[in-house]
């Protein structure tokens, strides 16, 4: 299942309550087509103490977002984009902005 968006991909949201941010791609998680957006749909969570969490109470932490309302950012032209794919003269495939034709992976 090729969803076309990684870890540490800077991506906005296209969709919901979160509409218009932008975030860092913390966590994919492809079986769910969900996504993991840094300080996007933080959650309240009530946390027991523990040996990770010796305060316990409220939290609040990243709830996930599903892929289909997030869109990549181009590192060149700074705007969200679709991406198509393209192989290299050395055989490795890489990702593709459509409007700028810049390469996304280094």
């Amino acid at each position: 299942m090729g969803l076309g968006i990684k870890k540490d991909d800077t991506v906005i949201v296209t969709a919901g309550k979160e509409k218009g941010k932008r975030g860092r791609v913390l966590v994919v998680l492809p079986a769910k087509s969900r996504v993991l957006v840094e300080r996007v749909n933080m959650v309240k969570k009530h946390q027991k103490p523990s040996k990770h969490y010796q305060q316990g109470g409220l939290i609040e932490k990243e709830a996930s977002v599903n892929i289909s309302n997030v869109m990549l950012v181009c590192p060149k032209c700074d705007q969200p984009m679709r991406h198509g794919n393209k192989t290299l003269e050395t055989g490795k495939k890489v990702r593709v902005c459509k409007k700028c034709k810049e390469v996304i992976d280094k």
